[in-house]
């Protein structure tokens, strides 16, 4: 993940001053352990302040309004307490080419400051801190105990002690180019890293920008740099620094990643403030993605083998109680026979009633004929009390399997995150797995509720909209509160598989185009997504019901319609738009 280096900073601040300052704020909200937004709000317009101090995507920009959801988090609630209501007059940085800033706040514009807040953009080491003009500190996003860090403890009712300075040179202008080719060429290692050794303020990032400027490998030994690399690099050095003293940056979108130089090939953006706010939110998006869906992947595979064994288990047994009628056939020829029986017997040998063939029947030496046909008595009963007794526990197994089942499937229909839909959609899965026991949560907080995660929509070639399901939650809505008497509803046949509506205007008929275009949808969102045919039931919505206590997203239907999808047809098939929710 790229991080906001001195010069996206520097960018950064220069637009908040033009634009932000001053401003009133109005409201402080903490969107997670690492996140607080603050509500600013000037003479012509009103926005959300985002300062981040998370270890990978620590930030200050302008961004989308928080959720609305109750704040509970300490660190806010102090912040509000003391500098709400407050002017924000000043965005300094705390020395020069330092990765922290203060924002002064005070009653109005041109009065003294009375709260600094530090934020401190410093990687795994970024921090916030609010401290009274004084600088004592009042309250700390991290704390920073003596045993953590002897050096530079950060702990409320403290005084502010800033960070340590760095020793590297501070890059000027005015140095020559042979002052700075000699301080780079002393030691014969990669240009990056001698430039990232001897001059501060630059990252990985930006030092490739501009060996992609100059046309300079980076990456090459500083004893082999040719004259001509020396030159071009050096210009685009220059360049740099002009930028930063001018603050004429050109914000735009790379292949991977941004960029506020507006050097190679990008996409031109609106402001700093967009192409930051928009990158971490999606990278942050994007990591949370991977990790939640491989935490749902690994609980529902355990919890489905265990599911599986059982039925195995059950089934075995009642395989075992299909021997019941046999004990008590065995105990009826023994009955009819018993003057055939002698001492010590350990088996016997008589004709079966219905064929007349020899049957062998093993017997307890010790126990007479008639002990021994009580004794298959009472194993035909025990038999048919366990048969009783497993097909209810085979049955309510069978359909929390196929359930679990129905949930791996909507997991494994988002493989990897392409927008904030897929997360929600995620996230809506284990909350249902949190609702129905598969999974416990530590975290008193609720999750930020949101507006309903949109279907996936596609078109037929008749045009009209074809409605999936993401996850259960989703097929619920779909099925029995979305869908009207004149549409259609597919599902794969006896495969777990998303809920599917064809929307159908009142009185307009589908082609066999349209019905087998939905169909190839179905079997395509189905656990046989990889088959070559599949057969997908479609039947009129009035027809799906679902059983009292049944699991989300589980539905029985009749009057059902049979019809083959062909899933690696439907792979082809492109999502229209996703703005119609449940």
């Amino acid at each position: 993940m790229q991080s906001v280096d001195f010069t996206t900073l520097t960018a950064l601040c220069a637009e908040l001053r033009s634009q932000w300052l001053p401003a009133r704020l109005e409201q402080v909200y903490q969107r997670d352990r690492h996140t607080i937004v603050l509500s600013l709000r000037t003479l012509e317009k009103r926005g959300w302040l985002t300062v981040s101090w998370h270890p990978q995507a620590a930030r200050i920009c302008m961004d989308d309004p928080p959720p609305r959801t109750p704040d509970t988090f300490t660190f806010s609630q102090q912040l509000r307490h003391q500098i709400n209501g407050l002017a924000l007059v000043a965005i300094d940085a705390i020395a020069p080419w330092e990765r922290a800033l203060d924002l002064q706040f005070s009653r109005r514009p041109g009065d003294p400051p009375q709260w600094h807040l530090y934020v401190e953009v410093m990687n795994k080491y970024s921090n916030v801190i609010l401290t009274t003009a004084g600088r004592q500190i009042v309250t700390v996003a991290h704390q920073v105990n003596t045993q953590q860090s002897s050096v530079r403890p950060l702990l409320t009712g403290q005084p502010y002690e800033f960070p340590p300075a760095l020793t590297e040179t501070i890059p000027r202008l005015e140095e020559s180019q042979a002052t700075w080719q000699e301080r780079l060429q002393l030691v014969p290692i990669p240009l990056r890293r001698a430039i990232l050794q001897n001059y501060r303020g630059l990252s990985s990032a930006l030092v490739r920008e501009m060996g992609d400027r100059a046309q300079v490998d980076v990456e090459q030994p500083t004893d082999q740099v040719s004259d001509r690399d020396w030159q071009a690099f050096f210009q685009t050095w220059q360049e740099w620094l002009t930028t930063l003293i001018h603050q004429s940056f050109q914000p735009g979108w790379k292949q991977k990643g941004y960029t506020v130089m507006g050097w190679g090939e990008s996409q031109p953006a609106d402001s700093v403030q967009e192409v930051v706010g928009v990158y971490y939110r999606e990278q942050l998006n994007r990591q949370e993605f991977e990790q939640l869906r491989n935490q749902l992947s690994q609980r529902v595979g355990t919890n489905l083998r265990k599911l599986r064994e059982r039925v195995k288990d059950f089934q075995t047994r009642l395989q075992q109680s299909d021997d019941a009628d046999r004990y008590k056939e065995r105990a009826d020829l023994l009955m009819a026979h018993l003057h055939q029986w002698q001492p010590g017997m350990d088996r016997i040998t008589l004709a079966d009633f219905e064929t007349g063939e020899p049957t062998e029947i093993p017997l307890d030496p010790e126990k007479n004929a008639v002990q021994n046909a009580q004794a298959f008595y009472k194993r035909h009963q025990k038999l048919r009390r366990s048969r009783q007794a497993i097909e209810p526990l085979l049955a309510e197994v069978q359909g929390e399997l196929a359930y679990v089942e129905q949930v791996q499937v909507a997991i494994a229909q988002t493989p990897r995150y392409q927008d904030p839909n897929d997360l929600e959609a995620l996230h809506e899965i284990r909350d249902e797995l949190i609702q129905q026991g598969y999974l416990t949560t530590s975290d008193n907080r609720s999750r930020p509720t949101t507006e309903p995660t949109p279907f996936r929509e596609y078109r037929t070639p008749s045009g009209f909209s074809v409605l999936v399901g993401r996850n259960n939650r989703q097929n619920d809505d779909l099925t029995f509160r979305f869908a009207t008497d004149y549409d259609l509803w597919f599902h794969s046949q006896e495969i777990p598989g998303s809920h599917v509506l064809l929307r159908l205007p009142a009185g307009a008929a589908p082609e066999n185009t349209d019905l087998q275009y939905t169909a190839n949808l179905a079997a395509y969102h189905s656990r046989a997504t990889q088959s070559n045919q599949v057969p997908v039931v479609y039947t009129e919505p009035r027809y799906v019901f679902k059983p009292k206590g049944a699991k989300p997203g589980m539905a029985l239907y009749k009057n059902e319609t049979v019809i083959w999808g062909e899933p690696q047809t439907a792979n082809q098939y492109q999502p229209t738009s996703e703005n119609r929710t449940g």
